[in-house]
């Protein structure tokens, strides 16, 4: 299948390698151009790790040229440019169509629902719980850290789930777990809670640019806090209706360890060599991604089904002090999509059904 992966970083390097192993036909495109330079140039993408193949992936000129020469589109970018993005390409989406967002994040799924029901298309739209892959890049290098055996997934429509499973298995494989729609996909992206337990613990270190193990240092009282922060997404959950996995399933069933405590299976997977690296820098996605767009979106649904989150709006509340700026009004999805104005009732059934098609 022709899949048109947007991102040009180390998950949409490294999903493009897996896609172009399985037989399938990737492209990227860059939203700046720079990530795909090389390859335009005639130099090969290069995965090693968990995926070793090299390969030329074809680069789309522009955003009209990556959806049009496409069946599915993956959005593989931050949750920083996902709104962006989603700009960019709904003007361009066909009826019929298929995105999938890996690792979704504040809903955004809802928000490219509306723009493209404003245009009147009917598409389906995946959301994944998280990336297919772990890794980096290094100029045209991807170094996958690990493929992960399971994968949270749901649709907007909810009706569109059945036939997004089977697409997804075509594609990546039989590893696609359906879950309780898009509000329960929307707490199923551990990364925000990990992030702010592992960040916050070790921010000196990121600070400082030093080389660190990410697993090695989820040590017990770090472990503790990832557990801590995971029982107020599951009271969440709760409160929804809905069932997610636990931090301690994630763990286990995405690198591969066996079932423990989280500091238990972090040093696991670091004996076993899989425990990766820790951010070199303040900068990281694990806060200026992962805090305005995961943290707050969490909270905000712990304050809507009056569950609240105060481990997490505690999170937040410290990395703007530390940062000296308001992570929690640097979100441009929620406010986009309308999510003050809504009531539960009125969420429940934009996931449910989507937007209405004018």
């Amino acid at each position: 299948m022709k899949v048109s992966i947007l991102g040009a970083g180390g998950v949409a390097f490294g999903t493009a390698a897996f896609l172009a192993r399985a037989g399938h036909d990737p492209m990227l495109w860059s939203p700046s151009g720079k990530g795909t330079e090389p390859f335009e140039a005639g130099a090969p993408l290069v995965a090693q790790g968990a995926i070793e193949l090299e390969f030329l992936p074809r680069v789309a000129k522009d955003c009209a040229q990556a959806v049009h020469g496409a069946e599915v589109l993956l959005v593989c970018l931050p949750g920083f440019c996902h709104k962006t993005t989603m700009d960019a390409v709904a003007p361009h989406i066909r009826d019929g169509q298929t995105v999938i967002i890996s690792s979704h994040i504040s809903l955004g799924a809802l928000y490219l629902s509306q723009l493209l029901a404003a245009r009147g298309i009917r598409a389906t739209i995946i959301a994944w719980g998280t990336t297919l892959i772990t890794g980096t890049r290094n100029a045209t290098c991807a170094n996958v850290v690990t493929v992960r055996g399971k994968m949270d997934v749901a649709t907007v429509p909810e009706r569109d789930a059945d036939r997004a499973v089977e697409l997804c298995t075509r594609l990546f494989g039989d590893r696609f777990v359906q879950r309780d729609g898009l509000l329960a996909i929307a707490l199923s992206n551990l990364n925000p809670q990990n992030h702010l337990a592992i960040a916050l613990m070790n921010l000196t270190r990121m600070e400082r640019g030093e080389t660190w193990g990410q697993a090695e240092n989820v040590t017990p009282a770090v472990g503790r806090l990832i557990e801590a922060l995971d029982l107020e997404r599951l009271a969440i959950a709760a409160a929804l209706g809905v069932k997610v996995k636990t931090v301690r399933e994630h763990f286990s069933l995405s690198f591969h360890v066996p079932a423990a405590g989280v500091s238990e299976m972090n040093q696991q997977m670091h004996r076993n060599g899989k425990g990766g690296f820790g951010p070199k820098t303040a900068l990281s996605r694990y806060v200026l991604e992962d805090v305005p767009f995961g943290l707050v979106a969490t909270a905000r649904l712990g304050r809507l089904v009056d569950a609240p989150a105060l481990l997490h709006e505690a999170g937040i509340a410290l990395f703007c002090a530390a940062y000296g700026r308001d992570f929690s009004r640097e979100n441009d999805l929620l406010p986009a999509l309308g999510m003050h104005s809504l009531s539960l009732e009125q969420l429940k059934t934009l996931a449910r059904e989507g937007a209405a098609v004018h």
